[in-house]
């Protein structure tokens, strides 16, 4: 957890549940059980459990302490709508995010079926985006479960990116990442894939962000598609500003000036 952070995508995040399992191809080389287990084990390190799910509730109060606004990405360390995360919890999440309205928050789940089951009993701000990460075909089925959920962006990542993702239906989707696999066992990705999702982004105007090639590290291979980095972010109009803030925030643009973007001043 960080109020900073190196995934190109967003600006800090916020891990008040950690720990995850495998539910699908994109799952197998997880950088976030890579590391974790590095410190099963360790006596007093918050990743001593290494990989296995805990709630934090002590960090629920965390984004209300940030008082710069950024975009958050939620349980970078888990899944939000993981099977054993009690649904109270959920809530509590759901209202340190409605509470914390400067900031704006984004979920990435690949548990979409939970997500669309819990979606009409939850207060979605209009702060919140969601997102569901689909890595090849047999999951795009996840983009129907994601339209039915009520969020003021619903975005997808396809990463890793583990083939083309053919009868994807961009229908309500606001934002889609794309990005190879990255880590010593990482799958590589295939540039006509790339080329595939980032064209129908452009036919459908819907914002597309290659995040990476990937490699042995995230870094490795650059972000440049085509000679060339795409960054788009959703553009509706609260959105826009925060688009704009985390250019200028990865631009090294000071704080003060991040947070005039954000809300708009």
């Amino acid at each position: 957890m960080a109020d900073r952070s190196r995934i190109e995508w967003t600006q800090a995040t916020w891990n008040p549940v950690t720990g995850c399992d495998k539910v699908s191809p994109g799952c197998a080389h997880c950088y976030a059980e890579t590391f974790a287990e590095r410190f099963r084990g360790v006596p007093g390190h918050a990743y001593e459990q290494g990989f296995d799910l805990r709630l934090w509730p002590e960090r629920l109060a965390i984004p209300l302490k940030w008082r710069q606004p950024r975009l958050i990405f939620v349980n970078s360390m888990s899944d939000l709508f993981h099977e054993r995360i009690p649904f109270d919890f959920v809530c509590d999440i759901f209202r340190t995010m409605k509470q914390a309205d400067w900031h704006t928050f984004q979920i990435l789940t690949k548990r979409a079926e939970r997500m669309a089951e819990l979606a009409p009993l939850l207060d979605w701000p209009p702060n919140v985006w969601m997102g569901v990460s689909i890595e090849n075909r047999r999951f795009v089925h996840r983009a129907d479960l994601l339209r039915k959920v009520p969020a003021a962006v619903r975005f997808i990542s396809a990463e890793p990116l583990l083939g083309p993702l053919e009868g994807l239906d961009l229908a309500g989707i606001g934002w889609l990442i794309a990005g190879g696999e990255s880590g010593h066992r990482h799958r590589l990705v295939k540039v006509q894939w790339l080329r595939e999702l980032r064209d129908r982004c452009q036919d459908e105007r819907v914002p597309f962000f290659f995040k990476q090639w990937g490699g042995r590290t995230s870094k490795a291979g650059g972000r440049k598609l085509d000679g060339r980095e795409w960054s788009g972010m959703p553009k509706t109009p609260t959105e826009a500003r925060s688009s704009r803030a985390l250019q200028s925030w990865r631009r090294g643009g000071s704080p003060v000036a991040v947070s005039a973007l954000v809300r708009g001043s």
